[in-house]
């Protein structure tokens, strides 16, 4: 099966080809003579525990052959926040790579450093691409002060998290599924002292996360949000038109920290979530450590990443549950919008005039041949298509290598940069399985479905209002932090006291900007 519809594919097979011929100036023997091009991109790797592509990866050749490009790869941190302090690093340094991804608050504070090029000419140069990944929204998306700095790639789908609870543990202790926060409450107690996986051990929490945030989801961030949602404060904005604002200035989002911290207090969470990395929590779950989490459909479900969970636990078994419900009757996993991954090229890539290369380099990858090499890797060695032209990890000499296989990772951490949200990326990318220890049938399709179908908030666009500046984010992640820790005493008069000091260093400017800007832009909802 092809990428697209065969009429499609012969029309943008001749666009690419021309547009590629666009890009290669003079013939064969003076690009030889030039020598290659160095392109030095960091990218976000698809799978965070696998490798980098190996050194002998096919990709290399092609890319250097066809386009003349010696393509040098980094994989950023998986944690975003270590991802910041990296770009923000070299940033200072004027060290930027050619092509990097970066989040979008943190591209609005290189932009006013000249660190950055616009890339407004280069979505004609990309047709093929420009056609699958950048429409409207996503060029509006990474639009600084009238121009576009980043190039918006469509990200993670929406609403591909949930709530999952270990049903074994549930079934172990008699218990049913949880629905409000005060039957969550319980049932986390007793996964935390009543030896829900019967081993005689002292060794298992109610819940686990980590600290996850990002300018739509701030502190505690997104792994906490069903709890927040529970009282209807989750995420950092309110885009309902009659409370417009920060959440955190809402007297429910108090009382979502009264809860968290009785929680914490009770030791019924993982103590380490303050401390946790991605990696770290995930390696966690794996190892029995806690019952109850707000996790992503494929970092849960897809083979290579559930199979230590069935080694460890052939007779364990998570479920997707409704959010809890509140004292209200709220409940939400948490905020929504439209998700973007933004590769931004350096001003100092511009000026040596790699803009033009690093554009041959991305429209090849919307290629067939490129879609389908960094999507699932080399056909026969990494993938054989089944009946519908569908990639599937059957038939092959090595399963190991497969594309889902521990063994085939590395050799497609770029498929993030190819992928589209296509038809042929979810039935590929979520293939149907049987787990090898349990003989369970498993598919993270399925899991994202039903994850889809319980109550989310919806915040489209909620990622591009203003941020705090850095004094500012300090300020709140700190002392959010030190209520829940016990460094401050978490009342309501020190908590109005601490939110009079947050609107003086700036919270409150904040909140109008943000309000303004949503009404501006037409962001708000009734």
């Amino acid at each position: 099966m092809k990428k697209h519809c065969t009429s499609r594919i012969g029309m943008a097979t001749v666009v690419l080809l021309l547009s590629l011929s666009l890009f290669a100036q003079g013939t064969k023997e003076e690009v030889k003579a030039a020598g290659p091009t160095s392109v030095e991109l960091w990218y976000g790797a698809a799978i965070t525990e696998a490798g980098p592509p190996p050194a002998d990866w096919v990709g290399f050749k092609v890319i250097k052959d066809k386009l003349n490009i010696d393509l040098k790869l980094t994989a950023l941190p998986s944690n975003e926040n270590d991802q910041d302090v990296k770009i923000q690093a070299a940033a200072a340094a004027n060290n930027l790579p050619d092509l990097f991804m970066v989040r979008r608050d943190v591209l609005s504070r290189l932009v006013p450093q000249g660190l950055v090029a616009p890339v407004d000419d280069l979505y004609a140069k990309m047709p093929v691409r420009t056609a699958d990944h950048y429409d409207a929204v996503s060029q509006n998306h990474a639009r600084i002060n009238g121009k576009s700095y980043g190039l918006a790639d469509p990200g993670s789908i929406n609403m591909n998290e949930g709530l999952l609870i270990r049903k074994d543990w549930l079934d172990n202790l008699g218990l049913a599924v949880p629905t409000t926060t005060d039957e969550l409450l319980a049932v986390m107690r007793a996964f935390t002292f009543n030896d829900p996986d019967k081993n005689g051990k002292n060794d298992t929490w109610g819940y686990g996360a980590f600290q996850e945030i990002n300018n739509f989801e701030a502190w505690p961030g997104r792994r906490l949000e069903p709890l927040f949602g529970a009282f209807g404060v989750d995420g950092t904005w309110s885009l309902k038109e009659s409370e417009a604002g920060l959440n955190v200035l809402k007297g429910e989002f108090y009382d979502a920290m009264v809860f968290l911290k009785k929680i914490v207090d009770e030791g019924i969470m993982d103590p380490n979530w303050l401390s946790y990395k991605k990696d770290d929590f995930r390696a966690a779950w794996k190892q029995g450590r806690f019952g109850i989490m707000r996790e992503q459909n494929a970092a849960f479900a897809a083979q290579a990443n559930y199979a230590p969970f069935d080694k460890n636990f052939p007779e364990g078994n998570w479920i997707v549950i409704d959010p809890p419900k509140g004292p209200t009757g709220k409940a939400s996993i948490g905020p929504y919008t439209a998700n973007y991954r933004i590769y931004a090229i350096s001003a100092k890539a511009a000026k040596e005039g790699k803009a033009d290369k690093i554009a041959a380099l991305l429209e090849w990858m919307a290629s067939d041949e490129g879609y389908y090499l960094l999507g699932w890797g080399v056909e026969g060695v990494n993938y054989t298509k089944d009946a519908d032209g569908i990639p599937v990890a059957k038939g092959l000499a090595d399963p190991n290598l497969a594309f889902s296989a521990p063994g085939g990772q590395t050799v497609t951490q770029l498929r993030n940069m190819v992928f589209y949200n296509g038809d042929i990326e979810l039935y590929a990318r979520y293939p149907l399985y049987v787990t090898e220890t349990s003989k369970k049938e498993m598919s993270a399709l399925t899991v994202m479905r039903e994850m889809q179908t319980k109550a989310w908030t919806a915040q489209i666009g909620s990622d591009t209002l203003p941020i705090p500046n850095a004094d500012l984010k300090r300020f709140y992640e700190q002392g959010l932090s030190e209520f829940i820790t016990g460094k401050r005493v978490l009342n309501p008069a020190n908590w109005a006291k601490w939110i009079d000091e947050f609107k003086k260093l700036g919270g409150q400017e904040w909140n109008d900007k943000g309000v303004a800007f949503a009404k501006e832009n037409n962001l708000l909802t009734r």
